[in-house]
């Protein structure tokens, strides 16, 4: 016998079935990027779909929420044309919709599987960055959420890579200490689907001849920080004849809110013991602080897979400004999300709500939006915004 019309059982078969595929040259949604990511729940008894769920916490994060209270009140307060564009299924007697509860709000994040997850948020931001041509840098740097440890819960460290352009994060990995980024840089950028033509920058810690051969052998190149973990090649760069070498650019910028003047030398190297390396760097940092008077000069090596034809000086120097859009990043969800505040420890959680972080900073900024604050207190203001944001509209 059929089921009554008011029944929540064609509802809930709804949720459950199998969404169409993209077709080729499509490209998919973020509500189709989020089906993909497995459900950890009972299905008996589910009345919401995990992409549903996912697509109003990113909309609540997106209008400001900083913790998983503030996105199940958001959602609770969501207008009936958010929830009917996001799917919220109708409820069987009364004339609205059925919104996640907040237990299912707080009970999913902590369940679902981070590393899918995170591409499935990091390949829709992938695809709608802005088209380049020729070389362009992605960061890779490590965060730990402070407050997680605070709350006595375990350590949680993530590693991410976000582009220097307009600063989306296409993958990040939870590697729980951060001695243990170095094992999990190859596996994060694996997760990056095509890196040719990029150009990976990174602290002297990921400063490895296993990663360099990695990156050469996906078409891409790097940048490699030398310090006191590389001996020999940073003793031959050293040793080569810089105060010879011409300069090669000279920059004005503030770094660390400090005036800073920037000279690069490069010099054409075939001979380093450093796998693939055709250049190396020299950046002298001359900064001034401002309250003190004191000058310090610091004295920056640096090894890089692009040849002089390929890279110009002006273009290592640039890349090497632009690895600091990942601290950029670390700054905004410290300060505008509080996110080293927050003492969120339950599951995956922290790493969940990281990742929604990084998508309400990216997602403004593909749309030039330069102050994040000022751009989450306007989407606040219109429900509508976060949807047309995501491209739900």
């Amino acid at each position: 016998m059929p089921a009554d019309a008011s029944s929540p059982i064609p509802p809930a078969l709804d949720q459950l079935r199998e969404q169409p595929d993209v077709g080729p040259g499509e490209v998919p949604g973020l509500l189709e990027r989020l089906t993909r990511v497995p459900d950890p729940r009972d299905p008996r008894g589910v009345r919401h779909a995990p992409a549903v769920v996912l697509a109003l916490t990113a909309c609540a994060v997106l209008a400001g929420a900083t913790s998983l209270l503030a996105v199940g009140e958001r959602i609770a307060d969501a207008p009936p044309h958010v929830l009917e564009r996001l799917g919220v299924r109708p409820d069987p007697v009364l004339p609205r919709r059925l919104v996640p509860a907040e237990a299912t709000v707080r009970r999913l994040p902590a369940r679902i599987d981070g590393d899918t997850l995170d591409p499935a948020v990091g390949g829709w931001l992938t695809d709608r960055r802005p088209a380049g041509s020729g070389l362009h840098g992605l960061s890779v740097d490590g965060k730990s959420l402070r407050g997680t440890a605070k709350a006595r819960g375990r350590k949680i460290h993530l590693l991410a890579a976000v582009e220097h352009t307009t600063g989306p994060v296409p993958a990040q990995l939870d590697v729980g200490e951060k001695t243990a980024e170095p094992t999990r840089f190859q596996p994060l950028l694996e997760t990056v689907a095509d890196l040719a033509g990029t150009v990976v920058t990174s602290d002297a810690l990921h400063t490895h001849r296993e990663h360099a051969g990695h990156l050469l052998g996906r078409r891409a190149h790097y940048i490699a920080i030398v310090k006191g973990n590389q001996k020999k090649p940073r003793k031959q760069m050293k040793s080569l004849p810089w105060k010879d070498i011409p300069l090669q650019g000279r920059t004005r910028g503030t770094g660390h809110g400090r005036p800073e003047i920037r000279r690069i030398k490069t010099a054409t190297m075939s001979n380093l013991l450093f796998p693939g390396t055709f250049q190396a760097i020299q950046i002298k940092r001359r900064r001034t602080d401002r309250k003190t008077g004191r000058t310090t000069i610091t004295t920056v090596y640096a090894l890089t897979s692009p040849t002089a034809e390929q890279a110009n000086p002006a273009q290592p120097a640039r890349l090497i400004r632009g690895h600091w859009k990942i601290k950029a990043l670390h700054h905004v969800r410290d300060t505008t999300f509080a996110e080293d505040a927050s003492q969120l420890r339950t599951g995956n959680a922290p790493r969940a709500m990281a990742t929604w972080r990084n998508l309400a900073a990216g997602a403004p900024r593909l749309s030039g939006v330069k102050n994040i604050a000022a751009g989450l207190r306007r989407n606040a203001r219109d429900a509508r915004r976060p949807l047309e944001l995501l491209d739900l509209t």
